[in-house]
């Protein structure tokens, strides 16, 4: 009798255990389920979650009394095929599985995708007892992502059929990569870092994957080499009225301007390194306190730098930090100077004239001495050439050791024979040559502006930072 009334208490703890976990399990989003595993690799249902009802149209009671698998019946048969492999290969190699497939529920006509988990659990003698997961509805992700994978094909197809990416003209091999490597940016928030010289267009290359990133803040430029560093902080987080002398109003600052949307940070190795320490604490915490005051503020942009130093050289000489180099440096997109996509050039010129409306095409000699051109300036300079010619008939590269074939093509549009070509230069190793070459340029500038390092700079569309370096650099005296 005490033994009868022991398995009575047992039995009931049972029932009151499966019963909270059925009322559990009937609570949880999707569907769980349990299906007994025949020796043929059948699977017969014989529990599932009121999550069935949503999912499959059907009530619990309706789909066990089929003693079969009923929704089996709602794949298409390659998913069907899949699944089946997927279950064998688990429960052969007692590991749990995970899987995506699509059913069309009875009565329906719509399509929906299934991701299901779950593993197996073997009786005593290790031989297949049941299968237990759960089944979540996950078609509104899957068509999202269908949906991207399809933007993106056609974005890709169209840059291999185009010239180009957004307002950026160019297909080249080196351009093309540009392109994936920005089409990857455009679609996450993660940081980029633009490699690249002097004028070939780190401000549109940005200015692109923002446009791409589809966010509905500002786009917020900072040329870091043009602001004076006793002004930074001021400048990026702004201040309060009596912070400082001449703090006669309260200012914003770039953070504030930024939020919700993009801060693009060009010539980014002219930092110093205290605003750097801020500017990651910044970047991290998103978050920041104005200058003279004590009230933090909230600021969560996307952070695009840009460069034309090399970064880890400024973290060896310890100029950058390497924390804030880290946070900063997540992609890098390596802009190809104009030299290295020669082959773009004549896309480049017919751009430049459709948006300035000019319709006279370039005589065919000036396009070969501009293909053979070294273009330091990149496209900055190419469109300079271009607005000197159009205006004067002369391409106004002076500072070349091809001045004397430009200006010849210029006033009778010859070919350019290998003989013209200054056997001098030939000598040079690339790097030295063009280090000579930029090293005359400066020199040739600085004479022709009276060596008013200013007007130099501007002239030669660089910072005076930066022109200050090269002068250093190479030791330019007057």
């Amino acid at each position: 009798m005490a033994q009868d009334l022991l398995l009575q208490e047992m039995q009931q703890r049972i029932e009151q255990v499966e019963g909270s976990l059925t009322r559990l399990l009937n609570h949880l989003p999707g569907m769980a389920y349990r299906c007994r595993v025949t020796p043929s690799f059948d699977y017969i249902l014989e529990f599932i979650s009121k999550g069935c009802e949503a999912m499959l149209h059907m009530t619990p009671n309706a789909i066990l009394e089929a003693r079969t698998n009923i929704i089996e019946q709602m794949m298409p048969p390659e998913d069907l095929i899949a699944v089946r492999k997927i279950l064998h290969d688990s429960l052969t190699a007692r590991t749990p599985y995970e899987m995506f497939y699509r059913i069309t529920p009875p009565g329906t006509q719509k399509e929906k995708w299934i991701w299901d988990q779950g593993e197996g659990v073997y009786d005593e003698n290790g031989g297949y007892a049941v299968i237990e997961g759960i089944m979540m509805d996950v078609t509104e992700q899957k068509n999202k992502e269908r949906s991207l994978w399809e933007e993106n094909r056609q974005l890709l197809s169209s840059i291999k059929n185009s010239y180009g990416l957004g307002d950026i003209v160019g297909k080249s091999e080196a351009m093309q990569q540009c392109y994936r490597l920005m089409l990857r940016a455009g679609k996450s928030d993660i940081n980029v870092v633009l490699y690249g010289e002097t004028g070939v267009g780190k401000d549109l290359a940005a200015r692109t994957i923002h446009a791409l990133s589809g966010v509905k803040g500002r786009f917020v430029p900072v040329n870091c080499a043009a602001i004076p560093e006793q002004l930074m902080e001021s400048e990026f987080f702004g201040h309060v009225k009596g912070a400082f002398s001449g703090a006669l109003t309260n200012h914003s600052g770039y953070l504030a301007a930024a939020n919700g949307g993009t801060l693009f940070l060009d010539e980014i190795g002219e930092l110093p390194l205290k605003l750097q320490g801020k500017l990651l604490r910044a970047i991290e915490s998103k978050s920041y306190t104005p200058v003279g005051s004590s009230e933090v503020r909230q600021s969560s942009f996307r952070l695009i730098s840009a460069t034309n130093r090399n970064l880890q050289e400024l973290v060896r000489e310890r100029e950058m930090r390497p924390d804030f180099y880290y946070r900063i440096h997540v992609l890098a997109v390596y802009l190809p100077p104009l030299r290295e996509r020669r082959g773009d050039l004549p896309l480049l010129v017919d751009a430049y004239a459709q948006a300035r409306g000019i319709d006279t095409p370039l005589p065919p000699g000036v396009l070969l001495a501009m293909e053979q051109y070294p273009w330091p300036g990149n496209v900055r300079e190419l469109q300079n050439a271009l607005d000197r010619y159009w205006a004067f008939g002369e391409m106004g590269l002076e500072f070349s050791p091809l001045a004397e074939v430009f200006a010849r093509f210029s006033r009778e549009g010859e070919p350019l024979t290998q003989a013209e070509t200054p056997a001098d230069w030939e000598q040079f190793p690339l790097n030295l040559a063009r280090d000579e070459m930029e090293k005359q340029r400066i020199r040739a500038m600085l004479a022709q502006c009276g060596w008013k390092k200013g007007k130099t700079a501007e002239s030669l569309g660089v910072t005076m930072r930066t022109l200050q370096r090269k002068i250093k650099r190479y030791a330019i005296s007057r």
